[in-house]
This record gives structure tokens, C-alpha cells and sequence, in this order.
């Protein structure tokens, strides 16, 4: 997952080589940049203008799935920065002032923090307003854009149906006023057969016309199978899965699942290209696709992937960051990969010294189990892994992306 931006960005590069796993807004509308230092508890040394709240609950979450308690400043660090509508945006500078109409408050930054706040067990006040207001702001097709009023779009959607997934709740019982759950409008995201392979897609700015990607993909296929980025791996399914008219999640995400492997079948990772440079190893995207394909029971093509991973990694994560690191702890338990010696690196070590030192540390350190089939059923038809070890299932479709601002966000 590369940096959150604007579909016209999108359409002349869909990520960029390097960039933290945070998401990045438009410069005009984005939080005012910090000033002086930064709060003791936040996660993270760069300005966190436009990724403060993702990289902060990617690390509480990563934390916790590895069984580290979080110091309590980090957790409290997150909790302050909610808005009293429930909803939170990338980054407030001053918390102390209450949100505005000018505070872009967004989907993403608000299911990354419920799953966050989930995990640690006690900000349950905190969680409930935030599931309140992201379904306050739930399109007609069931789906979420970035902001309130923008169309649904794959990423937004997968990371929503992860916050739902964590607290207990059906993404397919999650319905507009139209009827329309967040798994009808996964349908509506996903690409036909053919040359694009079953593929999710980002919309043109101006035409709506989808185009395959593989970030959207990734985020289509979790939201599928109802799950995101706790590792949890599906049932193995011993081969590629056939492409079908995607009209149910489940199919869409099957077919997704085939165009990750297919996309990943000769170098083991995606790759990316800037303009006018050369293709490069895209090492975010390909973290969130090995957490897809093991949640699809493709551990084969994950293990492959992860094992790539391992080995290229760690100079993208050093500068890119906590979320960075959390990215690899949940792409290295998914594949079964020890996080505490991933290529030679102590994943959990490194995240940790991204913040204030936790509370305490366990020695989780690889990844989960099947569960039994008899607990799978999720109400869409679609089977549900949920992580054992840890009792904690949550995520998100990640690649969060950015399209442009028609409405002014809903406080």
C-alpha cells in the first residue's frame, strides 16, 4: 500500500516506489503540518500531516496481533484525536480544537482506528461512535468512498468491511437505505473476465471507467472474504480459481484472487512506475497482496511472495516507516514467517522502536490457523478465517486512494 492519492495522480502512476504505507491527501485540503515536536506518543518521526492516524492504528493493531500491549500514550494519543461526530481524520494538529466543517474527516483514517482501538481492548465509547458514523455516511450501493459524498471505491469499502469484521458485525447486515450492503457494491468494483482478469478497479475521475489495479485488488479480495489485515489464512484451495461473472462478493473475490497470482506468478512481487522512470518492485502492495492470498488459501503463492518480501524489504521500511513495519508483520504471519527473524529482521524489535515503549512484550511470533469450517459461514456465502492465537480478528482493504473532493466532509 503506497501513499493515498488523487485518481488523476492515479491515472498517470498508480503508486509510487518508497512511499510510507500512509496515506497522503491533497495538499490544499489536507490537516495543517504539526508544529514544534511531535506528540511523545505518536508512532513515527515524519510529519504525520496526512497518514497520523493510519500509521498510529496500523501500529497499535500490529502490536497487539504479536502480543504487545501498546503504551498507554500511544492508545490515548489515538483516542484524542476522534472527532465528537465519531469520525476521524488523517491528522489534527491541536485535538484540544473541536472538529469544523474544514476538518476532513475521512472512511479510511476511521476504520483503521476502530480496529486499532478494538484491539486493545478498552475504548469501547470510542468504537461505537465510529461505527456509527461511518455508517451514517454509507453511499446507496453500500459502499464508502474516501470522504462523505464521494463514490465507493474498492479500498475505502474493503477497509470498512474490516472495521465491521472486527467488532463482530456482517458486512453483508451493514445496509444502505436502498437495501445495498458493502458486498453489493464489491460486486459493482470488480472487473469482467478477460483481458482484465477478474481484476478490482480504480475509477476514472471523470468517465467512472475502471482500471484494473492490483493495490484495489488486494483491498477487494479481503473485503470479499469478509476479513483484512490480521493474518488469518482460508482453507488451502490447491489451485488457481476459475474467473466468473463476479455477481457476488464471493466470486469477485475469487476472481481477484486469480489475478494476484497471475500478476505475481513470474517475479513474486507487483511492481510500480513512476512517470518516465522504469518499472520498479512495488514492496507495500506486495505485502497486502500475500495477506489476500493467504486469507484465500493460495499459501503457496504467498509463502513465495513473503519469502521476497524478506529479502527486499528493508531498506522501504526503514525510511517508510511504523506502517511500514506493521504492513510486513501482518504479510509475514500470514505466511507462517517467523516476524521475529523476517530476512535476518526482528520485525517486532523495529516496530517498537517507532514509538514509546510498550507496556509488555509476549513472544507471538508467527501465524495463525485455520479455523474450524463450522465457524466460517459470515452470511454471504463467503467462508470466514477468524485469527487464532491472538482472539483478534480486524483490518482493512489497504491502498487507501484519494478521488477528488465534491462534498465537504459531514462532522
Amino acid at each position: 500500500m503506497n501513499v493515498r492519492r488523487s485518481a488523476a495522480a492515479l491515472a498517470v502512476a498508480v503508486a509510487a516506489l518508497g512511499t510510507a504505507a500512509a496515506p497522503a491527501a491533497l495538499a490544499d485540503d489536507a490537516s495543517p503540518s504539526p508544529k514544534g515536536p511531535l506528540p511523545s506518543g505518536l508512532y513515527g518521526k515524519k510529519d504525520p500531516q496526512f497518514d497520523g492516524v493510519f500509521r498510529q492504528s496500523y501500529a497499535l493493531l500490529a502490536q497487539k496481533t504479536v502480543g504487545v500491549t501498546p503504551a498507554d500514550k500511544a492508545v490515548d494519543w489515538l483516542t484524542g484525536q476522534q472527532c465528537s461526530s465519531g469520525g476521524f481524520a488523517a491528522y489534527r494538529a491541536d485535538a484540544t480544537e473541536p472538529c469544523d466543517s474544514k476538518t476532513q474527516v475521512d472512511s479510511n483514517s476511521t476504520a483503521a482506528a476502530i480496529q486499532a482501538l478494538h484491539a486493545v481492548g478498552n475504548e469501547s465509547n470510542t468504537v461505537k461512535k465510529s461505527l456509527d458514523w461511518l455508517k451514517s455516511v454509507q453511499n446507496q450501493d453500500g459502499g464508502w468512498g474516501y470522504n462523505p459524498g464521494l463514490p465507493s471505491d474498492a479500498n475505502s469499502t474493503g477497509i470498512v468491511i474490516g472495521a465491521l469484521a472486527a467488532v463482530g458485525e456482517k458486512p453483508a447486515s451493514a445496509k444502505s437505505q436502498k437495501g445495498k450492503s458493502p458486498l453489493d457494491a464489491l460486486t459493482k468494483l470488480a472487473m469482467d473476465c478477460g483481458k482484465d482478469g477478474g481484476a478490482f478497479g480504480l475509477a476514472d475521475a471523470k468517465s467512472g471507467k475502471l482500471t484494473p489495479n492490483a493495490d484495489a485488488t488486494a483491498a477487494g479480495v479481503l473485503g470479499g472474504l469478509g476479513q483484512g489485515l490480521v493474518p488469518a489464512k482460508g482453507k488451502e484451495a490447491g489451485s488457481a480459481p476459475k474467473c466468473a461473472k463476479p455477481d457476488t462478493a464471493g466470486q469477485a473475490a475469487q476472481n481477484g484472487t486469480g489475478y494476484l497470482l497471475k500478476s505475481l506468478a513470474k517475479t513474486g512481487h507487483l511492481t510500480s512506475a513512476m512517470p518516465g522512470a522504469k518499472d520498479q518492485p512495488d514492496v507495500g502492495n506486495t505485502a497486502d497482496a500475500v495477506v489476500a492470498l493467504a486469507a484465500a488459501g493460495q499459501a503457496e503463492q504467498a509463502k513465495k511472495s513473503a519469502e521476497w518480501l524478506s529479502k527486499n524489504s528493508a531498506a522501504w521500511a526503514k525510511d517508510s516507516g511504523p506502517a511500514a513495519y506493521s504492513q510486513l508483520v501482518f504479510a509475514a504471519l500470514a505466511a507462517d514467517m517467523d516476524v521475529r527473524d523476517f530476512g535476518g529482521a526482528d520485525l517486532v524489535k523495529q516496530l517498537n522502536a517507532q514509538g514509546p515503549t510498550p507496556k509488555a512484550i509476549s513472544e507471538v511470533t508467527t501465524g495463525a490457523k485455520v479455523k474450524d469450517e463450522k465457524d466460517e459461514d459470515d452470511g454471504s456465502g463467503v467462508s470466514v478465517w477468524w485469527i487464532v492465537g491472538v482472539g483478534l480478528v480486524a483490518g482493512a482493504g489497504i491502498g487507501f486512494l484519494l478521488s477528488g473532493r465534491k462534498k465537504k466532509n459531514q462532522l
